[in-house]
């Protein structure tokens, strides 16, 4: 594919890459619900997409607890969901594939995540994805977390990319929010439970999975440039 007019892919990782979402959720139970907070036990993460330190935020204003800080409850969360993440085999399907269409198409990969590098860092190493893009964006870096397009127009930046030249790969509505509001084009790859949302309709194409991610799919979202 001569001169591709899209110039840079960036990629969430919980929920897109990993199915770390669960993860989260039972790190929240377990330390959260420690704590007092009345965290769902359904599986239902509303938080999802959001920076950890306003997740924790957001539950002390609700719950508040007495012990540990936030700062600590956060520290914690993290150390839970990288053992989880790690125990377990949680890459989703069709991860290479699209990692390595997106190359061949001459796009610069960028991660673009909620999650602190700390943690970004040793899940792309336990799945050795980390030579896979040539930067890595946290919004643990940023004033704001998604759905605010902070990371995304930081992640154009690192691939020397224009906004409206990026495609995102995204699973939240916060963070197909968060791609449109950056002027982004937007692959989302919502959990079933969520493809539905008002929200996903804005993304340019709805996929169910990254397998459906296929050559056509990505010369279309050329073409409607």
């Amino acid at each position: 594919m001569a001169s591709p007019r899209l110039e840079a892919s960036i990629f969430d990782m919980d929920g897109l890459l990993v199915d770390s979402e669960k993860l989260w959720h039972q790190a929240e139970l377990e330390i959260l619900g420690a704590l007092g907070c009345p965290i769902p036990v359904d599986n239902t993460r509303q938080t999802k997409g959001m920076y950890v330190g306003e997740v924790v935020q957001r539950w002390f204003e609700r719950s508040p607890w007495d012990g540990p800080t936030t700062d600590e409850v956060v520290e914690q969360i993290l150390d839970r969901v990288g053992e989880l993440a790690t125990e377990q085999d949680c890459l989703l399907p069709g991860v290479h594939q699209t990692l390595e269409l997106v190359g061949e198409a001459g796009m610069t990969r960028v991660l673009a995540s909620s999650t602190p590098h700390r943690l970004i860092e040793r899940i792309l190493g336990h799945y050795d994805l980390r030579s896979s893009f040539v930067a890595v964006c946290s919004a643990q870096d940023e004033r704001y977390g998604k759905p605010n397009p902070a990371v995304f127009l930081t992640a154009a930046h690192e691939a020397g990319a224009v906004a409206r030249r990026c495609v995102v790969f995204e699973d939240a509505p916060a963070g197909v929010l968060a791609a449109k509001a950056a002027t982004m084009v937007c692959v989302a790859v919502p959990e079933p439970a969520e493809a539905a949302h008002k929200v996903i309709a804005i993304a340019d194409v709805v996929l169910g999975s990254l397998l459906e991610f296929t050559p056509e799919v990505l010369a279309g979202l050329q073409e409607g440039l």
